[in-house]
């Protein structure tokens, strides 16, 4: 009896487990490379393609690739037009994994960007939201 407790007890546990909590190496390399292929994206200018890797739920907020790289260009040259890139960890954000990525502006400037991410139900991540700040310290 006990041993059946403890085992619903840990399958509790390890189903409210925070989503980002735990990413495999494959889950660690998609979701990098979901981000790297929409920095590219911007680097060329293919609002189609960078609008692509953004979840649904972003792809309905902005409507058309058009807008979308347009708010892009205007309010995140970091990620527009970064000089260099680095990745950081993976951690939580709120239920979901979101990727450290460690930027330097167009200016200079380093910037964090946490990108959070989702997975779509054909298993393939999308980019759900970015958050820039200016880090206290350019650390990876």
């Amino acid at each position: 009896m006990m041993r059946r407790v403890l085992f619903v007890l840990c399958l509790l546990l390890a189903l409210a487990a925070p989503a980002g909590a735990q990413q495999d190496a494959a889950d660690r390399a998609a979701i990098r490379d979901v981000i790297e292929r929409q920095l590219d994206a911007f680097k060329r200018d293919d609002a189609e393609s960078a609008f692509g890797f953004a979840s649904p739920m972003i792809r309905g907020m902005f409507g058309t690739a058009d807008v979308f790289m347009e708010m892009v260009r205007q309010g995140y040259q970091p990620v527009y037009r970064p000089r260099s890139v680095e990745f950081g960890d993976i951690i939580d954000f709120q239920g979901q994994p979101a990727q450290k990525v460690h930027l330097i502006a167009p200016d200079g400037r380093p910037v964090m960007a946490l990108y959070v991410m989702t997975r779509l139900a054909d298993g393939s991540w999308r980019i759900d939201g970015c958050y820039l700040q200016a880090p206290e310290r350019h650390q990876v």
